[in-house]
């Protein structure tokens, strides 16, 4: 359980360095970075289980990336008021996630 709340806690973090970093995101505060990570979690676990452990980031592929950009456009229609994602924002955050992910595996963070 405290695993989980960590994770979610960098995963926040990272969200908002990349808003902050990246043109297209932006995200209403620590708080608002806090759900759009658990609504970006949830879906990506809907994703994986729908189309496969090929599709999660760890599967590396054109699919992963792009399904991860999917993720990220179509989180700010669940909590609208806290997350903004342009489609070249979703693109470049799914991008950098996906290099951070290379360096730094979910499974050690």
């Amino acid at each position: 359980m405290i695993g989980a709340i960590i994770r979610f806690i960098v995963s926040a973090l990272v969200l908002l360095v990349v808003s902050w970093i990246l043109p297209g995101i932006s995200v209403n505060g620590f708080t608002g970075a806090l759900f759009a990570a658990a609504i970006i979690a949830l879906l990506g676990w809907v994703a994986q289980s729908l189309m496969g452990k090929n599709n999660s980031p760890q599967g590396r592929g054109i699919v992963g990336f792009i399904s991860a950009a999917v993720v990220f456009y179509l989180a700010q229609f669940i909590v609208p008021n806290q997350l903004s994602v342009s489609i070249i924002g979703a693109l470049l955050a799914a991008l950098v996630i996906g290099l951070v992910d290379a360096f730094i595996p979910t499974t050690l963070r």
